[in-house]
């Protein structure tokens, strides 16, 4: 209860965090994805399930507050959740690739299925313009921001393992 509730609580962080504060640290009028960072390293961290209810969640709320058709972004953030806690057997705490690699995949996943399912199907057909202005910077962008707020989420989720461990042989 208490790892959902702190992961809750992550996931409204990030969110406010990405409206308000980083709202206001836009570069070219492109701001860093936090939750899309939050979704998959909880996905690769704790596994599919873990991964796709951050993704419900985070999507939900990007679609509540953000989004024009709701269940767009919690289809995609889900997916992107699931997907990335396929990867959890070979996630190490210690090397940093594999995390960045994940979140810059899922950020242009992101990036190409909104172009896809929202410009493209109006008739916007300009891709190289919106991979050149949106897609690419914002990549950057989330993946610069991901070196700081991945840490803090790595730390986060040893300190949980560790106290849930040491909860567990209590009882043992």
């Amino acid at each position: 209860m208490k790892r959902k509730l702190i992961t809750v609580v992550i996931i409204l962080v990030c969110f406010l965090l990405q409206g308000t504060v980083f709202h206001y640290l836009t570069f070219a009028s492109i701001r860093p994805n936090l939750l899309i960072t939050v979704t998959s390293s909880f996905g690769f961290m704790r596994g599919k399930k873990e991964g796709m209810f951050v993704g419900v969640i985070s999507g939900m709320l990007s679609d509540l507050f953000w989004g024009n058709v709701l269940g767009f972004n919690i289809i995609l953030y889900s997916v992107i959740g699931y997907v990335n806690g396929s990867f959890k057997r070979m996630f190490y705490d210690d090397d940093i690739k594999l995390p960045i690699a994940l979140i810059g995949a899922s950020e242009i996943v992101y990036g190409l299925t909104v172009y896809a399912c929202i410009y493209m199907l109006r008739g916007d057909f300009a891709f190289l313009t919106y991979l050149a202005n949106i897609i690419l910077p914002e990549l950057v962008y989330t993946i610069l921001v991901t070196l700081v707020l991945y840490q803090i989420i790595l730390y986060v989720n040893k300190k949980l393992e560790e106290e849930e461990q040491r909860s567990a042989s209590k009882f043992v």
